[in-house]
């Protein structure tokens, strides 16, 4: 661990903290990936360089939150084929987007003042729901997110965080 952080009064951290570390790096790998992705087709120079300014400032986002990594609860190892790999790279960025939407209509909701508008914001966020239950349960049968095994859950967003820093 880096030494950056000396006031930690505990050898691990907290279960609460340590799953909320994993949804930052799951979900800033994913997006740093496309970024890195995205950036040679970038044109406008300006443009290019918030890409840039972007990658750079994930990519030190997610390598501070992995020096957290060893004091997890219960860490472990394991590999992942490469096709599998991409399977889950492609769902756990859909799956970033239905939460997303969950929040985002959650969120629109409590501004709305027109009732029809409501309406079709509640269906619309029932639906972002559903969705969102349908892309967990196919990542947790595909054991991609394994939510009850927080070993191996911590071990995947090293896997990706590390493919994301060094692409």
């Amino acid at each position: 661990m880096n030494n950056n952080y000396p006031n930690l009064s505990a050898d691990h951290l907290a279960w609460h903290e340590t799953l909320e570390i994993h949804e930052l790096v799951a979900f800033q790998s994913i997006g740093l990936m496309k970024l890195k992705k995205t950036y040679p087709e970038v044109a406008d120079p300006e443009l290019k360089h918030l890409y840039k300014t972007a990658i750079d400032g994930i990519s030190r986002n997610i390598r501070e939150l992995l020096q957290f990594y060893p004091m997890a609860p219960l860490m472990e190892r394991k590999g992942k084929e490469m096709g599998e790999e991409l399977s889950s790279f492609f769902v756990g960025d859909l799956l970033g987007l239905a939460k997303v939407s969950v929040r985002n209509y959650a969120l629109a909701i409590t501004e709305t003042s027109t009732p029809a508008v409501r309406k079709v914001l509640l269906r619309h966020l029932l639906g972002a729901i559903e969705l969102h239950a349908k892309i967990f349960n196919y990542m947790n049968e595909k054991e991609y997110y394994p939510s009850y095994d927080l070993k191996r859950l911590l071990q995947n967003d090293i896997s990706l965080a590390n493919k994301a820093l060094t692409k």
